[in-house]
């Protein structure tokens, strides 16, 4: 590991270092505009290619490796087709195109598939394939700005089929009541075969969101979901985010918290009924999110991050005990350089992670261990046209 960090850190200083000897500091253009020499003036295509590429040297117990890794490979589309019509499109590179069975008909490769109507100045209506509007801040970022989800985020069901109703009660607060599958695969590939419990025949998930803008220093995220995961069975997903910016200052604080009738993220089930074909019950998740940027100068930022999660089982059943089973704690820094006025930055980061068993887990043969990574590399969402 020493090693492998010793040569990220001597590959940062010569990348950094052409980068400012390349003095890229203009303002971009289209891939088209500098490959045609045609300045693009509409509005109706934007196509962009998102990534998150970088080379990893990582340590997972005893075991050290280091690999380059394109995180992050994104292909997406949208425009203004009038003063009324919108859509987007956005489909990842690099997850397999599947999805014959899924109850959408749509591969789950696809994040986004989906057209905006906008009624008047205050209401309107985003109908297809789409983000669930859940709260929090990082939820809502770009997928290639994170170094390293949270557990809750990282297994949750992010993207599905169905109708969003947008209202505008000022420029600055807005509410969306969205109504979207609950499933995108076949409930027994999303839960197994659990006993005694029959599908439900609305499998949908109803959302209500909140995103207020106080004089651009203060920002909130914050939505309460529910969930049919069943017949009589249903999740209930609450978040809060809450972002603060002042000059060159930013940070956030997401709170996330869920109860499952059924565990849909499968980290319960993993501990505490692993191989057993189904689900297990009373799932409760817990999840805190702390980020700081500073920005030191116009091209550098600088970053530190925390995490803090918890993973329970609510109420006993089937001989599975209640309580707390698994602490998660993350631990990112890293530093950032913006070499244009857009959004492409090389990085170094740091990653690390632990997990903490309780007595509950550590009786069924679970033992604490750590991650490490160490990363360098780039992010930048290129727009093609």
């Amino acid at each position: 590991m020493k090693k492998a960090l010793s040569i990220l850190l001597f590959a940062a200083c010569i990348q950094m270092t052409y980068a400012q000897e390349k003095n890229m500091f203009l303002e971009e253009s289209t891939l088209f505009e500098e490959l045609s020499g045609v300045k693009k003036k509409s509005d109706k295509l934007n196509l962009y290619l998102n990534m998150n590429g970088s080379f990893d040297a990582s340590e997972v117990g005893d075991t050290e490796e280091g690999k380059f890794n394109m995180r992050q490979l994104r292909i997406e589309a949208k425009g203004n087709l009038n003063d009324w019509l919108s859509y987007r499109w956005r489909q990842r590179l690099n997850r397999p195109n599947n999805g014959g069975d899924n109850i959408d008909n749509m591969p789950t490769s696809i994040d986004i598939a989906a057209i905006g109507v906008k009624l008047n100045d205050q209401w309107s209506i985003l109908a297809g394939k789409q983000c669930a509007a859940y709260g929090g801040i990082e939820f809502d970022l770009n997928p290639i700005e994170i170094y390293e989800y949270s557990d809750m985020i990282e297994y949750m069901s992010n993207f599905m089929t169905g109708v969003n109703i947008g209202y505008n009660l000022t420029e600055d607060q807005q509410f969306n009541f969205q109504v979207l599958n609950s499933l995108n695969s076949p409930f027994e590939e999303t839960y197994g075969n659990v006993p005694g419990i029959s599908p439900t025949k609305l499998p949908l998930v109803y959302t209500l969101n909140w995103n207020g803008n106080f004089n651009n220093v203060f920002k909130t995220r914050w939505s309460a979901s529910i969930m049919n995961q069943a017949e009589d069975k249903k999740l209930y997903y609450f978040a809060l985010g809450n972002e603060l910016t002042i000059d060159n200052f930013n940070m956030f604080f997401d709170f996330m918290y869920s109860i499952d009738d059924i565990d849909r993220s499968g980290i319960i089930t993993s501990i505490v009924a692993p191989g057993n074909g189904y689900n297990a019950s009373n799932a409760g998740y817990l999840s805190m999110i702390a980020k700081a940027n500073y920005r030191f100068t116009p091209k550098w930022n600088v970053f530190v991050k925390g995490m803090y999660e918890t993973a329970s089982v609510t109420e006993e059943s089937a001989g599975i005990k209640d309580g707390k089973y698994r602490t998660s704690l993350g631990y990112l820094t890293g530093l950032e350089y913006y070499p244009m006025e857009s959004n492409l930055h090389f990085f170094l980061t740091y990653v690390g992670r632990k997990y903490i068993y309780s007595d509950l887990a550590e009786s069924l043969g679970f033992k604490d261990y750590n991650t490490n990574r160490v990363s360098i590399g780039f992010i930048y969402q290129l727009q093609i046209f």
